[in-house]
Formats: C-alpha cells, structure tokens, sequence
C-alpha cells in the first residue's frame, strides 16, 4: 500500500456524512462544525467560500472546482462573498442566522435531488464532513492549508460527471453511491492538489516522488515494527548506506531511524486511545518487545508517559 493511502486507511477517511445543496440565487449558509476536514465539490453553478473571523480572503468557486477546508471553525459557503449568512448549520439542525431560532423542520436533510434544468440559475454542490481519525489524520491535515480550491480539471471532471449524474437519480443504494464517489473525489483531490507546484506539502510526501526514498517510506509504513536499520534500508533502495542516510535525512528532513520513530509514535499514539491493550502489547505493535523501552521513547515524543497519554485522551 502507498503511503497516502495508507494514511486515509488508518485515518479512516471513508463514510463521510454527505448533503446534496442546491440554491438559487441570494444564498448564504454558515456551518458551525468541527469536521476536521470537509469536502464541497462544485457540480454546477458558482459559489464563494468565507472564514468567518479570518482575514483571508474569500475563495470562489466554478463548476467543476473542489474546496478542501480543513477544522477552521465557522465558514460559509455563499453565492458570493457579499451574501450574508441566512441559515446556520449547528449538529445537524439549521438555525435563522438573524435570530437563532430553530427553523422548521430543522433536520438538515438531503435536499430534493434535482439536477440541472430543474432550477436554472442554481449552484448544484455535494458537501462531505469528514471525521479523520486521530494523530494520522493529522498528517493528512498537514498537507493542507484552511481552504484548498482544486480547480476543475481533466483530473478530478471524471469522478465529478458520475457525480452530477447520480445526483439526479432516486435509486435504491444511491447514498451509498454518493459516498462512494464522494470518497474518490476526496482523493483525487488531494492528489491533484499535492501536484501543483506552489502547494507547501510535507517534506516526506514530497521525498516520495524520490524513487528509492520513495520506495523507504513505502516499507517504514508499510512494516513499522520491524526491525529496521539504515543498512537494511539501503540494501532495499539499491544504495550504500551513506547514501541513503544523506539522501533519506535531505529529502524527508531527519534521519531514517528518527522519521520511523515518529511514525511508530503516531501510530502508538492512536492505539493507545482506541484499544484497551497494555502499554506493553502496544510497544510490542509498533516494534518494541521491551515495554520499558517503549515507553522512553514514547515520554520523549510526547512528553509523557503512555499511561498519561491513554488517561489524557480517553
């Protein structure tokens, strides 16, 4: 498994909670969640998307674009960035923006599913809340700014052509379609948005377009626990072992052992608060057969003990 896909496999970024909007012109809708990451994919029409309380600039949107807005608080999706907030969506339930009043009928349901001539002149979108999980997610969110816009291309209009036509159905299994689709626009997303040159990304997603780094990560992430050396991992990657340690340290920005290491924490990290196993069945996991040993390198990470660390997050 590649390193990216592994990283939504362990995040669980799947089965995310999707809404249909369509909306005619003036529409302003404020979400006040705190998905870690949400994806608005554009499927026709035009909108605008605000940081309420930030001073960055408003993004628009065309037919065809994705945002990915990352856990920034309250942000509106709008017809344009002048439009003030009508509605607000809090757990679920839509509130009048004005007065904070419930508004009737306040599940925020899928709207009806029409589709293109239906409402002429409306913005046609689907929106999925995604919850990722734990400290892997977080590696995930670090590939991304607040709002990423991912504009319409030959890259992503595939998954979003089956999209729009699947919007205008009303077929038995059409949510699970949805999300299905929705799940692939995520990642073809993603991709095409760690592609464009200006993006800030990672040093290590960056070193993975390096073939034999590339190939390293690929095998920490893939076994963690095992016992790796700088001279195994040369051996993998066809260099010598001074080689490597050079190029792995100036692509990823530390060295082999240590970016293991830090991948062994996260992942301890996350079983520590989802598991009830011991401290010691944890380290064994991620590669340490003696506890003590484990949990030195973890109270070093982190800070604090494993103990404290599954107290403080349970």
């Amino acid at each position: 498994m590649d390193v990216l896909s592994d990283l939504l496999h362990r995040a669980r970024a799947g089965d995310a909670l999707v809404r249909q909007l369509v909306q005619r012109p003036p529409w302003a809708l404020t979400f006040d969640d705190t998905a870690a990451l949400t994806v608005v994919a554009t499927l026709g029409g035009h909108a605008a998307v605000r940081l309420e309380g930030s001073a960055a600039a408003p993004v628009r949107l065309g037919a065809g674009d994705i945002a990915l807005i990352t856990a920034v608080g309250e942000y509106t999706i709008a017809d344009d960035p002048s439009t003030p907030a009508q509605v607000v969506i809090r757990q679920g339930k839509k509130y009048r923006a004005d007065s904070g009043d419930p508004v009737a009928g306040a599940e925020w349901n899928l709207a009806p599913r029409t589709y293109g001539d239906g409402l002429p002149g409306a913005t046609v979108m689907l929106r999925g809340a995604y919850e990722l999980h734990g400290d892997v997610g977080g590696r995930i969110l670090e590939m991304l700014p607040e709002v990423a816009v991912v504009p319409a291309g030959p890259r992503t209009r595939g998954a979003l052509d089956l999209l729009a036509a699947e919007v205008g159905r009303d077929e038995p299994g059409q949510d699970a379609v949805l999300h299905r689709l929705l799940d692939l626009v995520l990642v073809l997303a993603l991709r095409a948005w760690c592609a464009r040159p200006e993006s800030e990304l990672p040093s290590w997603y960056r070193a993975l377009a390096d073939p034999a780094i590339g190939d390293a990560l690929r095998l920490l992430h893939g076994d963690p626990a095992r016992r790796w050396t700088v001279a195994a991992l040369a051996a993998e990657a066809g260099m010598s072992r001074a080689s490597f340690a050079a190029r792995f340290t100036g692509l990823v920005g530390e060295p082999p052992l240590t970016y293991l290491t830090g991948w062994r924490m996260t992942l301890a990290a996350d079983l520590l608060r989802d598991t009830d196993a011991t401290v010691a069945a944890v380290g064994r996991e991620v590669g340490y057969e003696d506890a003590f040993a484990f949990s030195v390198a973890f109270k070093r990470a982190r800070g604090i003990s494993p103990s404290r660390w599954r107290r403080g997050t349970g």
